[in-house]
């Protein structure tokens, strides 16, 4: 993964609200163990008809949606099963952040796993950006990881929870197991005293 430190993004926005793993990736799509070609996958059955040919009025299909990194999302984003495959699908088209009024917990943990950052605002929010998005196509948002904000083109920061830990993966650029690794020396050193 590499570091999170700050993003300035174009936004894309889909207001479909309960949106489950098996719609941002389709079940016969998980045969695949790695990320590679996830991204032509993400939201199969919306963006593509039964001859596999773009749906010209899917936001993803559309120009504007090229190129952006941020994704603007209903409520209770990510629900059903505990798919990892469906954050590997969001981050290779090239979202880094997805925006909901709320995101499944599990959903929550695969994304921050794999450099995905999930920011839960509140209703009014959540209404405005939609609204921003609506009325500038092309508008991009600030997120600062380390001050933990999303600033809008106004100026207005708009602060977000995110744990101590997966806030130091995502500006370190590591998972769980490259944590540990960053400090293999420290963990050496403890058990040569425990032994």
């Amino acid at each position: 993964m590499n570091p999170f430190k700050t993003l300035t993004a174009r936004v894309v926005a889909l207001p479909n609200e309960n949106v489950d793993t098996d719609q941002i990736i389709p079940a016969r799509f998980l045969k695949a163990i790695n990320k590679e070609g996830m991204g032509k996958n993400l939201f199969s059955d919306w963006r593509y008809d039964a001859a596999g040919n773009p749906k010209p009025d899917f936001v993803l299909n559309q120009p504007n949606a090229q190129g952006a990194q941020i994704l603007l999302a209903g409520d209770n984003f990510g629900c059903g099963s505990s798919r990892e495959h469906a954050v590997w699908a969001l981050t290779a088209f090239g979202f880094r952040v997805v925006i909901s009024t709320s995101v499944a917990d599990i959903f929550r943990s695969n994304a921050l796993k794999n450099g995905l950052l999930p920011i839960v605002v509140d209703k009014e929010t959540h209404r405005d950006l939609f609204d921003l998005v609506e009325e500038i196509p092309h508008v991009e948002l600030k997120i600062d990881v380390a001050a933990q904000t999303l600033t809008l083109p106004d100026g207005r920061a708009v602060p977000f929870a995110l744990d101590p830990f997966s806030k130091t993966c995502l500006l370190e650029g590591v998972d769980e197991l490259g944590y540990l690794l960053t400090r293999k020396d420290t963990i050496s050193q403890f058990e040569a005293k425990a032994i």
